[in-house]
């Protein structure tokens, strides 16, 4: 473990709905609205924090149903602490978590933002087309 590693701890968890919002705004996720955040943080089937001198820096959920279907999401950090592997630690912390608990069978999807496929690609996830086409829309 170098220096960098002793800075930084991911510890199991979800952050508060300010931290949570804080977050997705400094990031670029977009917002999402105080009722939202505080009904769905709960229901996080397995989430990640990152933190640096008391302060969360990054993070990065699960959601699901538990059993079938999975969805990584939220997946951030700072951008002052950018490029130094974090989104690699919280990416290995969830998928870790995946293997450890997700019934056999499961299916993990996740939304890939620009450049961040290739940090996906390394833990597994790969593009489903021709045979899918991820779709969505907002409310």
């Amino acid at each position: 473990m170098d220096l960098l590693d002793d800075a930084y701890e991911v510890r199991a968890g979800v952050p508060a709905v300010d931290t949570y919002r804080r977050l997705r705004d400094a990031t670029g996720l977009g917002a999402k609205s105080p009722e939202g955040s505080a009904i769905g943080l709960p229901n996080t089937w397995y989430g990640v924090t990152v933190h640096h001198d008391g302060e969360t820096i990054g993070m990065g959920r699960i959601i699901g149903d538990g059993g079938c279907f999975f969805q990584i999401v939220d997946i951030c950090v700072l951008p002052a602490h950018q490029g130094r592997g974090l989104g690699k630690r919280i990416m290995a912390a969830l998928t870790a978590e995946l293997e450890c608990r997700a019934p056999a069978g499961a299916y993990a999807s996740l939304i890939a933002d620009g450049d961040a496929r290739h940090l996906y690609a390394k833990f597994g996830f790969a593009d489903p087309a021709p045979e899918s086409i991820g779709m969505a829309r907002q409310f």
